[in-house]
């Protein structure tokens, strides 16, 4: 993990649409993960889309583990 490319995103659960940050890091390029939601331990698909160009992070989307991001 690279501390320097770690990024933070407000997200909601698309289960419980509670909101809560996650850390992203931003080094590992763009992919796909899980993580359970804090409130209601939901799975949450998640994809990071970072720019193959700088490495900045574009984009987190948040799905449920049924929907296809």
């Amino acid at each position: 993990m690279n501390e320097e490319r770690l990024d933070t995103r407000s997200v909601h659960c698309p289960y419980c649409n509670m909101p809560f940050e996650l850390l992203v890091d931003a080094s590992q390029g763009s992919h796909e993960t899980w993580e359970d939601c804090p409130y209601c331990c939901s799975p949450i698909q998640l994809r990071i889309v970072v720019s193959p160009i700088d490495g900045e992070l574009e984009d987190v989307l948040v799905g449920r583990d049924d929907e296809v991001l």
